[in-house]
């Protein structure tokens, strides 16, 4: 199992930065071809402008990255091949949304999607839509992602007021708690009577997490960790 580091912050420092990636310049080609075949598999996928990041650093209450602009092909090749470039990760924002009977409130991603069957709070990773005043506004991004996937908004929760930050290596989630007062089972019903309504959705299952049998393997690591973390307090 990957291991993961969990930091406890409370100010993100994420500058936008120009920089040209040497990995997405080097095998253009290879990238191209690649997202090529994937779009013949899943046609909706679109080959947008992504930030990914680097230079990452930690101090007792912050977190700092430089973020730089790549395409959505580019981080997708180097997500399937491995993360050949081990200096870039993708930080993104995750809001960990927890029902007033402290359920966490994860969904599926649906078959049209690049991560297809894989179990997550809300997220995505950051666009140039995201960019505020020169640095990466990654509450707005999970907002942004709560309300594309499930319909809430930020009148439908109360956001934490710190992170936590898990790290994989290749992965960067910065975690917030979005404090529901639904219970778990209503808060399942809203967001499914949400999907209904969407001709595309992009979850397309909801899933309750009371306790660690509720875990599973569709869940990435970054997720894993943070449960395991909140269901043991």
């Amino acid at each position: 199992m990957t291991a993961a580091r969990i930091h406890r912050v409370t100010t993100l420092d994420l500058r936008v930065t120009q920089w040209a990636w040497p990995f997405a310049q080097a095998r253009r080609a290879e990238i191209d071809a690649h997202f090529a075949d994937q779009q013949r598999i899943r046609p909706k996928l679109w080959n947008g402008r992504v930030l990914l990041a680097r230079n990452a650093s930690l101090s007792r209450d912050a977190i700092s990255a430089d973020y730089f602009e790549t395409d959505f092909a580019s981080f997708l090749a180097w997500r399937d091949w491995g993360f050949p470039d081990g200096e870039v990760f993708n930080g993104f924002g995750m809001g960990a949304l927890r029902s007033s009977d402290g359920a966490f409130v994860l969904g599926e991603m649906s078959a049209h999607t690049a991560n297809a069957g894989r179990i997550y709070f809300p997220a995505g990773t950051p666009d140039l839509d995201d960019i505020r005043d020169g640095a990466v506004d990654i509450p707005g991004s999970i907002a942004r992602e709560a309300e594309e996937e499930t319909g809430l908004t930020p009148a439908d929760y109360r956001a934490g007021d710190h992170w936590d930050c898990i790290d994989t290596g290749t992965s960067f989630a910065m975690i917030r708690i979005l404090q529901s007062d639904l219970s778990g089972e209503e808060l399942r019903g809203v967001i499914e009577a949400n999907l209904a309504r969407q001709a595309s959705p992009e979850l397309c299952a909801i899933h309750l997490v009371r306790k660690r049998n509720d875990i599973t393997a569709a869940m990435p690591r970054f997720v894993t960790a943070f449960l395991e973390t909140q269901l043991a307090a």
